[in-house]
């Protein structure tokens, strides 16, 4: 069985994000949707929600895990049983700083390939960093964000 891990602190987690989960489905048999902490990140979602609106968004998709992670990806990936990591890149930006951490996990643990897929086109430009600005302005983020993570925001 192929089973992929897709980390991140989705912080919220959008459109973009569940389009790479979703296509990612056509290359695994399993995609667990690891939500990290990241403590360089100012969120705006309790670390619970994040859990709970994304296993609601993919309840009933029985390919589809959301867990809780700390520490290396690598590490949770051994954990879980996963052989790949699955990373979006929206730009040549993105492709520099996620190839860097391929690049080093790979170091840490040969046995796991990271997969990389390219955003989609009109997906490309949904960043959890804007969204959080566009929130946190007052802004509508409905074309950005899938209404069932909208309903764990407050602001």
């Amino acid at each position: 069985m192929k089973v992929a891990v897709f980390a991140g602190s989705f912080d919220p987690f959008t459109f973009a994000h569940q389009d790479l989960v979703e296509r990612g489905l056509q290359l695994f048999d399993k995609i667990i949707i690891a939500v990290g902490v990241n403590p360089s990140k100012r969120g705006i979602m309790a670390f619970d929600d994040r859990v709970s609106s994304i296993a609601l968004l993919f309840a009933g998709n029985e390919k589809i895990e959301v867990q809780q992670f700390q520490g290396l990806t690598v590490d949770f990936c051994r954990r879980v049983g996963a052989s790949y990591i699955l990373r979006g890149l929206r730009n040549t930006n993105d492709f520099e700083f996620e190839n860097a951490i391929a690049q080093n996990n790979l170091l840490l643990a040969a046995d796991i390939e990271t997969y990389f897929l390219m955003a989609r086109s009109g997906l490309g430009h949904i960043s959890s960093t804007i969204v959080r600005d566009i929130l946190t302005n007052g802004g509508d983020t409905t074309e950005l964000v899938p209404k069932e993570i909208l309903q764990f925001i407050s602001l």
